[in-house]
């Protein structure tokens, strides 16, 4: 089945006027220039790689839409796929915490393990190749036992190393946190300067906690599960995360920190909302600001899967590589950091993951083909 007259995005260059084959959902032929009776008919639109998705917050919203309403699992993950779909992922991370009942019953061990098993067990009737991202608080050591037993089962497929204290990583302007939590409770300053303190004490009353980091880098390491580290904030930091082992540097907090975390073998990741508004929303390093010093190496949706393609076509407009760098962000390079061989690229022999987007002062994204099949479509693009 041939793909005709598509502006086609390869790893290093572009077809401005090309065709490509899907024979047994693999990408089987690509040709430059136009073929004679396809399938489907592209009047020059774009044709990237699906997007891989390392890190994605999405799920607890869908779950959980407002403070204490529940929907059933079934149905969030449902919403959660269509959405996905909908935004160019064909392979999904879901990113889901464990963490003290403090920060809520969403992240408890139970919900968090409740959430996973749902998960994985729809994976094989969901349109997207869903996968979980397990993040543990490094101050909450009675999450190991069940993590341990979820990567046993094969359940998790990344795992990252969180540290939500206030006063650093995320959180190191503790003046600032005070104010986003008391809005996000929607509590006066007093109440929520209270709270962050007693999240400070629980820190200091638990004792160290480098023997849950030690312990986690070692249960990733014996699954060969990739490692990922999580608002990395001081050299020393990064030093540390890769004598670890860890792959992945998720949110760098500053352009000093991302730069050696590069230079220590780490990719790095940051969010498309970030990169698409050009500011971090919690006051930290700008994607916009890495990319353009070549300090960014990964974007993951972070809690908005529809920033990934503008955000995409926009760095490519800054950036000295094009589209096939800035389109890598989000496909070749998140693929090659979590262990994928057949996806992530347009290439002759790998999957047809593929997404059909427009051009314009807000780019469209069209239609979604997973392994040869049309997942979703805005109902613009016919013959799959």
């Amino acid at each position: 089945m041939w793909l005709n007259n598509f502006e086609i995005v390869l790893e290093d260059r572009v077809i401005e006027q090309g065709a490509l084959r899907i024979e047994g959902g693999v990408i089987a032929e690509i040709k430059e220039g136009l073929v004679a009776n396809a399938a489907v008919e592209g009047n020059g639109r774009l044709l990237l790689p699906g997007f891989v998705d390392m890190h994605g917050d999405m799920i607890e919203k869908e779950v959980e839409p407002r403070v204490n309403v529940r929907m059933p699992l079934v149905l969030g993950i449902y919403d959660l796929d269509r959405k996905l779909a909908s935004c160019g992922v064909t392979t999904a991370f879901a990113a889901l915490s464990f963490q003290p009942e403090i920060y809520g019953h969403i992240r408890s061990i139970e919900h968090t393990s409740a959430m996973i098993g749902a998960l994985t067990g729809m994976r094989d009737e969901l349109l997207v190749d869903h996968h979980v991202h397990a993040r543990i608080e490094v101050t909450f050591p009675s999450a190991l036992p069940t993590v341990e037993r979820l990567l046993n089962a094969g359940a998790v497929g990344l795992i990252s190393l969180m540290d939500h204290t206030p006063g650093q990583g995320q959180y190191r302007d503790i003046e600032k946190h005070v104010a986003n939590v008391a809005k996000q409770h929607g509590i006066n300053e007093s109440a929520a300067a209270e709270l962050v303190r007693k999240r400070m004490s629980d820190k200091a009353a638990g004792g160290d906690s480098m023997h849950v980091v030690m312990d986690l880098a070692n249960l990733a390491r014996t699954r060969a599960v990739p490692l990922a580290s999580h608002d990395d904030d001081t050299l020393e930091k990064v030093a540390l995360m890769h004598c670890l082992g860890v792959a992945i540097s998720e949110f760098p907090i500053t352009l000093e920190v991302a730069a050696e975390a590069r230079r220590q073998g780490l990719a790095t990741a940051m969010g498309a909302p970030n990169a698409l508004r050009g500011v971090s929303y919690s006051g930290n390093l700008s994607a916009r600001e890495a990319y353009e010093n070549g300090v960014l190496d990964i974007l993951a949706s972070d809690y908005h899967p529809s920033a990934i393609l503008p955000a995409l076509l926009a760095l490519g407009d800054i950036g000295s590589g094009g589209l096939p760098a800035s389109v890598a962000l989000a496909t070749a390079n998140p693929a090659q950091a979590l262990g994928f061989v057949d996806r992530g690229r347009i290439a002759e022999g790998l999957r047809a993951d593929l997404v059909v987007a427009e051009r314009g002062s807000m780019p469209r994204l069209r239609a979604t083909i997973r392994g040869g099949r049309m997942i979703w479509s805005d109902g613009s693009v016919g013959g799959l």
